[in-house]
């Protein structure tokens, strides 16, 4: 994984979108800054940048994807690898389904992730330094750097969607007191059905993970 350093911009996620979209880089390829003045978040919300915060964007080709992940559920399958690389370093952060970090009832983070030119583009917003009004910071002190090559390690080992869901599905438990938003609506994860290809039943209708 090539991956540029900036100091500052506006999203890390418009930034590499734009690099693509120009054929400037080959894949895959990621972009990280000490700040950020416009982050994007869940449904086109903005995320605020606070300097010395996890941004990270990175693109991935759909051929180097695992052959059982589907694109409906790539968020959850990049998170949880995420989630899973906070936790060696003693985080207790969960994933709430299908893209965001949580301590307990604050939340953290989240991931966002788009499909563009047969790739897939992530973009990862983690309060590591110091949290907004609202939110909550990492329960761990960490060096950046080293978070974001741990998680390049863990993604370069290409588990399956198969055994990434096996771990989530167990801690999905998590989501009953919490919510989700679909069509512009907000619904209840309580009582929800998650299903093997990770996405949700709830009264009757299914909802996937894309985000």
């Amino acid at each position: 994984m090539q991956i540029l350093y900036l100091e500052s911009v506006d999203s890390t996620q418009k930034h590499l979108k734009e690099l693509i979209h120009e054929g400037k880089i080959s894949l895959p390829y990621a972009v990280v800054a000490n700040s950020q003045t416009a982050g994007v978040g869940s449904r086109e919300n903005s995320w605020i940048g606070v300097k010395d915060n996890l941004f990270l964007s990175f693109a991935i080709s759909l051929g180097q994807l695992p052959k059982d992940l589907k694109l409906e559920s790539a968020s959850i399958y990049f998170s949880y690898i995420l989630k899973e690389t906070l936790k060696e370093f003693g985080s207790e952060v969960w994933l709430k389904w299908p893209n965001d970090f949580y301590l307990k009832n604050q939340k953290v983070g989240g991931m966002i992730t788009n499909l563009l030119k047969e790739s897939l583009v992530c973009g990862v917003g983690l309060n590591i330094a110091k949290a907004p009004d609202n939110f909550t910071k990492l329960d761990v002190d960490l060096n950046r750097d080293e978070l974001i090559k741990s998680y390049f390690i863990n993604i370069e080992k290409k588990s399956s969607w198969k055994q990434v869901f096996s771990k989530y599905k167990l801690e999905f438990y998590r989501n009953q007191n919490f919510h989700t938003h679909s069509k512009n609506l907000r619904i209840s994860l309580e009582g929800a059905s998650l299903q093997s290809d990770g996405a949700v039943v709830v009264n009757g209708e299914r909802i996937y993970s894309l985000r």
